[in-house]
Formats: structure tokens, C-alpha cells, sequence
């Protein structure tokens, strides 16, 4: 069996690391596929994925049309060639306009509610979509989905990057952090160059965070791209830390995580390590999961976050566990049913 895997954000290559690797243990062929953005080719090659580079991610909207409309052109005529069996994505756009042209059975996992453009796009024509339970069915079909095409579990997407991790408890001294302060947090910018988000990648939402705290803490940041960079770069208190590495054991190093994204601070959570979510958009179902679980702390005031982030660095402090499916068998399963729905 042939399964094509699109890779299109650097999250997701920790996602399909692990199945990726079950697959060919199996003896399957897996074929994957990326595009340039961010630091996801990166990653690919920090995991020893193999994989074609196909397009790039724009940052208007006539520049993501485009790029998109071309990027789809392009896997058109790979996967034409290649043929396979079954068509693996998570949020990627073009994935499945080709699958859904070619016949090609999709399966699609989805933990955004709120990128309704994708979504619009996306899920009138995938065959499974695999989604968080959280996430209301209604808010789905509102965008294409066919109610039946769901297939919803308890849990999110981040509990597969656990599946294979084994932690480095040297990570700060293999980066060669010179770390003054007892304590050590790790923020994240906001996804500026996001459709769903409306932000300026010139700015950040950390920046009065990072003030507050930088003498309380030692403070690492993980920029985007190049502009949050230098948004912190001449702040010598600020310790920046350039991808691909090994952030899992990094976040689990650390002793507060202060994330204006998404997947790091569920990550985190799922870690142990205390979380605050500053993300400047509307809360996400996945997140407002982990918040009533007690996995997070959410506050887009920064006043607010300081006096948490205080509270969470004291020694006491313990992080909840959370109870999930085996959401890395439910992709397995669907990938392999899909294939054979042929």
C-alpha cells in the first residue's frame, strides 16, 4: 500500500512522525510531501523524514491564492504519477482538492473550529475527517462537512507526539544555555501569518509579558519567522532559540511555558510542565478543553498572566492529568479502511 502524507505546518511533523514510522515498519510505502514555511522542512529533516518539497505558503491573500492555486497544479501531477492508495493530511488546503479529483480516498484530521476559509475549503471533500470531540459537529457542517464523515475522540491532536518521545534531561546544557535564574520560561509568539489570526507580525502580544518577567526568569523565546526575531534580538535578557530542536524536552526542562499559539501549550500540558495561554484570538474548543480540565491557565491581560506566572514558578505547583483515547490507532485504523474503501 501507497499512502501520501502532506506535511504543510511544523507541528504536523511531529504529529505523522510517529505514524510514518509505524507505516514503514509495516512494510508500507509512505510518500510525503511539504511545502516551504517556517521551519517545517527543518523538522523533517531533524526526524529523518523523507520528502518532496512542493510550493510555498503566502503571507497576503493574493499571494496564498495564488501559491495554493499553484502548489495544487504542481501535486496534481506528482500524485498522478505516484498514485496511491490513501491521502493523509492535517489542515492541509490542497491535500484535498487533488485527493477528491484524483479518487483518492482522504483521511483528515482537524483541531481548528475557527479557520473557516480552510475549513470551507477542506471539508466538503473529505471522505474522514478525525476531530476532537470538543469540537461541536455543527460548526463543521456549517463549512461543508458531511455530518457522517465525522470522527470524533477524546482527546487532541497533540497526544500522538508523545507516542515516541524520550526525554533529554541535558537539553539546556546541549544548547549551551548559560542560564542565570533558578527559574527558566519558554514563550512562543502568536501564528501572525495565520489566515484565521488577525495580527501584525511586526508586534507580538509578549512583549509587555517578557518585560515583566525578564527579571524573575530566565527567558526563551521560539520566534516564527524572522520579524519576531528582531522584535526581541536586542534584549540581553532575552535568550532566543532558533528551530529545529528538540522543544518537547525543552518544555519539560522548563518551568513555565507562556504560549500566544496553539500546539506548544497543549504540548506542554500534556508535558506536566505549568501553562498560561496569551493567544490573542478566539479561544480555541481544544483549549477551552485543557483550561476545564485544569491542563492550562488562559489571559490575554498581561498584568493578569505576570500575576499568574508567578504563582504557577512556586515549587508546589502541580499539573493535572488528562485521560484520552488512543487517537494514534484511530489514524491507523481510518488510513488503513480508507485504502480498502477502493
Amino acid at each position: 500500500m501507497k499512502i501520501w502524507i502532506d506535511i504543510v505546518n511544523a507541528p504536523h511533523a511531529r504529529f505523522f512522525q510517529s505514524i510514518i514510522r509505524y507505516l514503514e515498519r509495516q512494510g508500507e510505502e509512505v510518500f510525503v510531501t511539504t511545502r516551504r514555511f517556517g521551519d517545517v522542512h527543518r523538522l523533517l529533516d531533524l526526524f529523518k523524514i523523507n520528502y518532496q518539497l512542493v510550493g510555498w505558503h503566502g503571507v497576503t491573500l493574493e499571494e496564498k491564492l495564488i501559491r495554493s492555486t499553484q502548489r495544487a497544479y504542481e501535486l496534481s501531477q506528482i500524485i498522478s504519477r505516484e498514485k496511491p492508495d490513501v491521502a493523509v493530511s492535517k489542515h492541509s488546503i490542497e491535500l484535498p482538492r487533488v485527493s477528491y479529483g484524483l479518487k483518492i480516498p482522504s483521511v483528515f484530521v482537524l483541531d481548528n473550529e475557527h479557520a473557516i476559509a480552510a475549513n470551507k475549503l477542506t471539508l466538503p471533500l473529505c471522505d474522514r475527517i478525525i476531530l476532537p470531540k470538543v469540537i461541536k459537529p455543527e460548526s463543521l457542517v456549517r463549512c461543508g462537512a458531511n455530518p457522517d464523515h465525522l470522527l470524533p475522540y477524546n482527546g487532541t491532536s497533540e497526544i500522538t507526539h508523545l507516542v515516541d518521545f524520550q526525554y533529554n534531561p541535558h537539553i539546556f546544557q546541549d544548547l549551551k544555555l548559560d542560564l542565570e535564574k533558578e527559574k527558566t520560561i519558554l514563550m512562543r509568539p502568536e501564528p501572525s501569518l495565520a489566515s484565521y489570526l488577525d495580527a501584525d507580525c511586526h508586534k507580538t502580544v509578549l512583549s509587555p509579558i517578557v518585560e515583566a518577567l525578564e527579571d524573575q526568569a530566565n527567558i526563551l523565546v521560539i520566534p516564527r519567522f524572522r520579524e519576531q526575531q528582531q522584535i526581541f534580538e536586542s534584549d540581553d535578557n532575552i535568550t532566543l532559540i532558533n528551530p529545529p530542536v528538540d522543544t518537547f524536552s525543552l518544555m519539560k526542562a522548563c518551568d513555565l511555558v507562556i504560549g500566544a499559539g496553539g500546539t506548544m501549550n497543549r504540548e506542554a500540558a500534556l508535558l506536566g510542565t505549568p501553562v498560561i495561554s496569551c493567544y490573542p484570538g478566539t479561544l480555541l474548543s481544544v483549549d477551552a478543553y485543557y483550561i476545564e480540565k485544569g491542563l492550562m491557565k488562559r489571559s490575554t491581560n498581561p498584568e493578569e498572566i505576570v500575576k499568574i506566572a508567578k504563582e504557577l514558578l512556586k515549587d508546589d505547583y502541580r499539573v493535572q492529568k488528562l485521560s484520552t483515547d488512543d487517537l494514534f490507532n484511530i489514524i491507523i485504523e481510518n488510513i488503513y479502511d480508507a485504502a480498502n474503501s477502493r
